[in-house]
């Protein structure tokens, strides 16, 4: 499949240059962008928060089926280490974040064509495994040293929620582990690794079967706005816009409803 998702690269992958280290660094080939007689031509690299994974792959392979020649690339993480990673000098296309303090981090730094536009919002939702096996009834429980317990890591927009609603709440958590991601979050709920875990409502779908979701009132005091932005220096300008625009879509945001994001304030 040429749809390749990289997930979990590595923070050194900043430092790289074209030409060196993943695929995901590599720029379009042959330099350039474009759009050809058949449509969008190259490859396009996006950098986007992890919670975004499923929708965008398959936002990903409707641009690539409507454009042959087209290869479209991900780079799939923790807002803040995507954010990190562009300030470094990665390249890509597109940058989509989970929160606008880490876009602005790359926007501050000149790295934007233009303003970000949000596209969609998110909340915190409680993820137990199926059947519950710790009783996990509500956000009180990350208080219980009892409880196997995996929130994000504050550095992440993820785990900046959940110090929000924890504040909210008046709620000391004791978790017992600190993600990188919301993805890493998840993961270990669905292994059985944890009693419950701090996600986003849409990693809870995202799950099926294997994760059952717990709402919080407190959520609503911590949405997750989600911008994007087409870099200054996207190596495939052309493609970079097709593909924000396919996310600001009907299609894009019916997408994003679908797995379980919420739409974007008026």
């Amino acid at each position: 499949m040429r749809l390749r998702a990289l997930l979990g690269l590595p923070l050194a992958v900043a430092l790289l240059v074209a030409g060196c280290g993943s695929s995901a660094d590599a720029p379009a080939e042959g330099g350039g962008p474009s759009s050809g007689e058949s449509g969008l031509t190259g490859t396009l690299t996006v950098f986007a928060a992890a919670s975004l994974t499923d929708v965008f792959t398959g936002l990903g392979d409707q641009l690539m089926r409507e454009n042959p020649q087209l290869e479209v690339r991900f780079n799939f993480a923790g807002s803040s280490a995507l954010a990190t990673q562009l300030t470094q000098g990665a390249p890509a296309d597109v940058f989509a974040s989970a929160n606008e303090s880490q876009m602005a981090v790359v926007t501050d730094a000149g790295l934007a064509a233009d303003d970000p536009t949000t596209f969609t919002e998110n909340v915190l939702e409680i993820a137990v495994p199926a059947g519950n096996p710790g009783g996990v009834t509500g956000l009180d429980d990350f208080a219980d040293p009892d409880l196997a317990l995996a929130v994000c890591a504050a550095a992440v927009p993820c785990g900046a929620a959940a110090a929000q609603v924890f504040e909210a709440a008046g709620i000391t958590p004791v978790p017992d582990t600190e993600e990188e991601d919301v993805r890493a979050a998840l993961t270990k709920v669905q292994l059985g690794e944890v009693d419950a875990a701090l996600v986003y409502a849409s990693d809870v779908r995202s799950a099926g079967d294997d994760v059952e979701g717990i709402p919080f009132p407190e959520a609503e005091e911590a949405v997750n706005e989600y911008p994007v932005c087409v870099l200054a220096d996207a190596p495939n300008p052309a493609a970079a816009r097709a593909f924000a625009d396919l996310v600001l879509s009907a299609d894009g945001q019916a997408a994003l409803e679908a797995a379980g994001f919420r739409a974007p304030p008026a």
